[in-house]
């Protein structure tokens, strides 16, 4: 075990860096946040959640794996997914293969929401992120991000595939 004396602190460039991402980590989310909610009266959150659900098959997922697709806890997501059925955009029902399980699907009008919403949302992402960078550095942050995510999260099977 490292006492203090023997830590490895960052160095001005790491601690440089560190703050940087950071600081991305912090006010990205928050400005997406910000954009579909003035635009489309939806969070962050819950645009993601209908978006994994329109990603699958029958644009259904278990309860628990959305979860972790989406990084929430699953009581979190559950108050989420009330928030976004009281809207008619998602409704829970029994699993038919497992009982024990609940499936959040997305509904017809979810799924309009979400075609609604995306343009706006993928007009910001492109202004925050890739109209910042060139392709070469798209191409390294998006490697960067994949080995970040891999060292953080392992086992995660969320991480898609490098096309």
């Amino acid at each position: 075990m490292e006492t203090p004396q023997q830590s490895r602190w960052l160095t001005d460039e790491e601690m440089e860096t560190w703050h940087a991402l950071a600081g991305v980590m912090v006010r990205l989310p928050s400005a997406l946040d910000a954009e579909l909610q003035r635009d489309a009266g939806v969070s962050h959150v819950e645009y993601v959640v209908m978006a994994m659900l329109s990603q699958t098959e029958g644009r259904t997922l278990r309860m628990s794996d959305l979860a972790g697709y989406v990084g929430s806890s699953l009581s979190r997501l559950s108050h989420l997914v009330k928030r976004l059925e009281k809207s008619d955009w998602v409704r829970r029902e029994p699993d038919p293969s497992d009982g024990r399980y609940t499936l959040a699907v997305l509904t017809d009008a979810g799924h309009a929401k979400l075609v609604a919403s995306a343009p706006g949302h993928a007009a910001a992402v492109r202004r925050y992120v890739f109209d910042a960078l060139t392709r070469a550095q798209q191409r390294q942050l998006r490697d960067i991000g994949r080995r970040i995510w891999r060292t953080v999260a392992p086992d995660d099977h969320c991480l898609p595939p490098p096309s």
